[in-house]
């Protein structure tokens, strides 16, 4: 099965408070990120993160990688461009792309981590995934996609810290952005 996460930032502690994480210190994070992803994931699902794996030097995010069960798939994000430079780190994924167009459960799906006006298929029904805005409703990029049924966020902030499936996060995205529209 596929599931989909993004901006997760393992090691990043200023992203609790800049997100309002509800963790009071980094290994806490770290820790409930890693249990909620394995108590979710099995060996024979694939995982996209969306970007922003980990704010952490190549040593560190590559012992939280090897903790995580499944296929994982990484979409560059922009904290993930250092060390992403590191042949170890890069080879620890299964792929890794800046950009991918997949299909799951019928739906043709772009993945960028970061929010598109327009992707491939948009005007046939497809579905963007991305991340990078975090739970920022203040974001220009915010604006855009709030307005698309089709644009989702996989921030972990909004799927509840563990990835999640096409179908959940249609339905996490629709109750966000019905809380959270102007």
């Amino acid at each position: 099965m596929n599931y989909y996460i993004s901006d997760l930032h393992f090691g990043h502690y200023n992203i609790i408070r800049l997100c309002n994480r509800p963790f009071t210190t980094v290994e806490e994070m770290n820790e409930t990120l890693i249990k909620n992803w394995n108590d979710t994931i099995t060996d024979n699902d694939t995982v996209y993160v969306v970007g922003d794996f980990a704010f952490l030097d190549v040593e560190k995010a590559l012992a939280i990688r090897n903790r995580l069960k499944g296929k994982i798939i990484l979409i560059e994000g922009n904290h993930d461009i250092k060390n992403l430079k590191n042949r170890d780190f890069r080879k620890a994924f299964d792929e890794v792309h800046q950009l991918l167009t997949i299909a799951d459960k019928g739906y043709m799906i772009a993945l960028c981590h970061y929010p598109i006006v327009e992707w491939n298929g948009y005007f046939k029904n497809s579905y963007h995934i991305f991340g990078h805005i975090h739970n920022n409703t203040e974001n220009k990029a915010y604006e855009i996609v709030r307005n698309e049924p089709r644009a989702l966020n996989c921030g972990c902030e909004i799927t509840n810290y563990r990835p999640m499936t096409l179908e959940e996060l249609i339905k996490v995205n629709d109750v966000y952005k019905r809380r959270n529209t102007k």
